[in-house]
């Protein structure tokens, strides 16, 4: 299992469940500003993973594909199952925000005063 799957998936349900409001606000004192950020790092977690899928399967990757090939391919079915078990990466996003481990500025913060 890669790096970035252990990090990810580490004590993360698969499962959607409510989430309160009111904490998802308080981080940022605005809903639509927290769902932002939230919205944000998983796009960012999205192509991550999506990337690492890729590069994976690419290993398996040929030019003529025979009826054998396709039928032996157990590995490359296998790495896809296993990426398609992982939380969805808003989840994953959402889990990070509450538990503080994501670094958000405003866009008017200046940053050399």
């Amino acid at each position: 299992m890669s790096k970035l799957r252990r990090q990810l998936s580490a004590g993360i349900s698969n499962s959607i469940e409510t989430r309160d409001v009111n904490a998802i606000r308080e981080k940022t004192g605005n809903i639509y500003e927290s769902i932002t950020i939230i919205a944000k790092r998983a796009n960012q977690v999205n192509i991550a993973i999506k990337e690492e899928l890729h590069s994976k399967l690419e290993e398996f990757a040929s030019h003529t594909d025979t009826l054998e090939e396709i039928h032996e391919n157990k590995e490359q079915i296998e790495i896809s199952r296993a990426y398609e078990r992982m939380p969805n990466p808003a989840l994953l996003a959402t889990h990070e925000f509450l538990e503080d481990k994501l670094y958000f500025r405003k866009a008017e913060d200046e940053l050399f005063r």
